[in-house]
């Protein structure tokens, strides 16, 4: 595969970066294997206490001496509605019952959340974590300034041009664009989230012409088709979700990896029931029965809070109609392997492709 000036500044040997997926998924292990087999392991810390974070950090220390990376989620101010967090508890009652959910949310405070923040990235500094990266917005400069103090690379999610450019101007070695096909939440931060719908074909040409930092594309891509696609658009590397997290190393629950591996590109969705934060996933019936009210639904994080008691009941009885499984819009491609076998059979794909196509 190629190198440039990302993978060298990053001291990885393939454009590799395996996707930070918050919530269990980016395990010390599947952390690791991305980084020993030449890629960049990337700890999805954004639902990590202070403390949960040092302990993962120190894990992989133990399981790689290759570099890694951590990504953090930037907290924005919200506000309590009360009619809204009344009308999401009643819509989720009868759900509750169904379930036998007996937990009772804490609802979650900006000014707590700002806390933890600022607790994480004071453990990124304490433990020299090599890469740090930022989703849901930018952090101050006074973060900024601290982190590349220590020598620590920053990075940042884009899901237009303009926020590739915020991106740039704020001081980030490098942005991820995050196209319209990618799993999970998006990380839009400017205007709404409709807005950053953008597809990653169009959205990589469009960001290269008006920045200089490296671009990291992510989005759909699960193989070296997608790969190569990015490099000619003006992508210097690339990010992957969904292909790590049916790997065998991945935290994701045997539900979650069943459904993504027999799931078809019509069942991925957009939903904004779980969490109250747009995001992608694998359609299932609670995403069907909230769907006209998802306007009326407090944001996140007071809706993620809200529904972790379902969550969490429906994967214990293993039930994937109740539980949010994230994925991108290429779960056809999706493959059940380890991670080596998954980056050997990248690779090997990479440099036949390119000899056909006379790279």
């Amino acid at each position: 595969m190629w190198q440039n000036e990302l993978t060298n500044g990053l001291g990885i040997q393939y454009p590799i970066i395996q996707a930070p997926m918050a919530g269990g998924p980016t395990t010390s292990k599947l952390v690791a294997a991305v980084s020993n087999a030449g890629g960049l392991g990337m700890i999805g810390a954004g639902y990590l206490t202070p403390s949960q974070l040092r302990e993962q950090i120190q894990e992989v220390k133990q399981l790689t001496d290759k570099s890694f990376g951590i990504n953090l989620f930037v907290p924005s101010n919200y506000q309590q509605e009360e009619q809204k967090i009344k009308k999401a508890k009643e819509l989720l009652s009868p759900i509750e019952k169904e379930l036998n959910v007996a937990l009772t949310p804490k609802i979650p405070t900006f000014e707590k959340d700002l806390d933890t923040f600022h607790e994480q990235v004071r453990v990124v500094m304490e433990e020299q974590v090599p890469v740090c990266s930022f989703t849901f917005g930018l952090p101050s400069q006074e973060i900024i300034g601290h982190l590349k103090n220590n020598s620590i690379i920053v990075a940042g999610t884009a899901t237009t041009v303009h926020e590739a450019i915020l991106n740039e101007q704020a001081g980030m070695d490098f942005v991820v664009l995050q196209g319209s096909e990618a799993g999970g939440h998006r990380g839009t931060f400017e205007n709404n989230a409709e807005q950053g719908l953008i597809g990653l074909i169009s959205l990589i040409p469009q960001a290269a012409d008006q920045i200089n930092i490296p671009i990291i594309a992510a989005g759909g891509i699960m193989d070296a088709r997608g790969a190569l696609a990015a490099k000619c658009l003006g992508a210097h590397a690339v990010q992957l979700g969904t292909a790590f997290l049916v790997c065998e190393e991945s935290g994701a629950s045997p539900l979650h990896k069943e459904a993504i591996i027999k799931a078809s590109e019509d069942q991925i969705v957009l939903t904004k029931a779980f969490s109250g934060k747009m995001a992608r996933g694998v359609n299932n019936r609670f995403i069907e029965t909230m769907k006209k009210n998802e306007h009326e639904l407090p944001p996140y994080p007071i809706q993620n809070e809200l529904t972790k008691g379902i969550r969490k009941a429906s994967s214990l009885y293993g039930n994937p109609e109740f539980i949010s499984l994230w994925a991108g819009q290429s779960p056809r491609l999706a493959k059940s392997l380890t991670v080596q076998e998954l980056i050997n059979q990248f690779i090997q794909d990479t440099e036949t492709l390119k000899n056909r196509l006379s790279f």
